[in-house]
């Protein structure tokens, strides 16, 4: 018989990079999971896929996964239902930009609306919201360290769909925790920096792009574009910390490590990969130059705010919750390298 002891946990987009995370760690700690997705026809290959990232052969045994989507009210009350806790995780990351902005800011907003609307009417005790440090530093000045208070400006000129999607769903949420509708529940964020790390199943992650991008060498040279790297196991114990600290109700926590270049990441992808006969560039791109491709591109057009923009971001909140540092980026970067290589992503060459 199943142990029904432990309250049961609601993650949203189960499927994901870091929802994936997540559900290893919430099972790993005892927790019953519920995880939806848009389709069940990728349950059974989810199910091989958490095995591999789990601890305890029988941890599966406490995880099932239901139907829902973020743009229908469809099957959100029978989701969250007996559920303890919420991770609202599930947000749409563009490949590329599409043509209509709304086509990501919608599903961002009206389906982090839709599921706290469900999550306060079950009696949900707790739901902690994944945004993005995109809603912190984007489209605004620099020249300080960025905290918990800053917030994106989404109007801001050079502001893309996702940033925007980003900003705005937060903004909503927090607008929802804060009424009299949501009284009873208790509400926390959580804005991951650019997430890198291990795999769990083949489904390479957006955010990934960046390492694949420099080891299958599709560019052509590194631009001075900053960011901020945090691991994916640190941004799910947050999450889980977030989930059972008192401390974490009604804050927001920035995870994210200290900014750094995409030359830095090519330097440390070139020392580490060299070995394993995969050459990385690291030469530089001006930034001229990419203005220049900006013109034709808007991918391009977008990365322009963070080239030659570094920023300093104020982590201590969340390192406290987890009462330790976050992993230094170059281990986080290296552990990328090795995981896309290890399901194939990026071909490993003969030294």
């Amino acid at each position: 018989m199943a142990d029904t002891s432990s309250p049961r946990v609601l993650v949203t987009g189960a499927t994901g990079f870091i929802a994936r995370h997540v559900i290893t760690q919430l099972l790993d700690a005892g927790f019953h999971v519920r995880g939806t997705a848009r389709a069940l026809r990728s349950e059974q290959q989810l199910r091989t896929d958490l095995q591999s990232g789990v601890v305890g052969p029988s941890a599966l045994d406490r995880f099932t996964l239901v139907e829902a989507d973020l743009m229908r009210d469809e099957g959100w009350d029978s989701a969250v239902e007996g559920c303890a806790f919420v991770h609202h995780i599930a947000s749409p990351v563009p490949m590329s930009i599409p043509k209509d902005p709304e086509d990501v800011i919608r599903p961002a907003r009206d389906g982090t609306l839709r599921v706290l609307r469900a999550a306060s009417a079950a009696g949900v005790r707790r739901f902690v919201y994944t945004s993005s440090v995109s809603a912190v530093l984007s489209g605004v000045r620099r020249d300080h360290t960025f905290t918990e208070t800053d917030w994106s400006d989404p109007d801001a000129k050079g502001v893309g769909p996702y940033e925007r999607s980003k900003t705005l769903a937060e903004r909503a949420a927090w607008e929802f925790s804060r009424s009299a509708q949501a009284a009873s529940m208790e509400f926390a964020v959580v804005n991951p920096g650019v997430v890198l790390g291990p795999m769990i199943g083949n489904d390479a992650s957006t955010s990934l792009e960046l390492v694949r991008k420099l080891l299958a060498r599709e560019v052509p040279g590194c631009p001075n574009l900053c960011v901020a790297i945090v691991d994916v196991r640190d941004v799910a114990a947050v999450h889980l910390a977030a989930m059972t600290s008192s401390d974490a109700v009604g804050r927001r926590f920035l995870a994210a490590g200290p900014s750094c270049s995409f030359k830095d990441v090519a330097l440390v992808l070139h020392d580490h990969s060299e070995p394993l006969g995969i050459k990385v560039t690291t030469r530089a791109i001006p930034k001229w130059l990419v203005r220049l491709a900006a013109l034709f591109d808007k991918t391009t057009a977008l990365a322009l705010p963070d080239i030659d923009n570094p920023y300093s971001i104020d982590a201590s909140a969340a390192e406290a919750l987890l009462g330790r540092p976050f992993k230094p980026w170059p281990e986080v970067v290296t552990a990328t390298a090795d995981t896309l290589m290890k399901y194939g992503v990026v071909e490993v060459k003969s030294p």
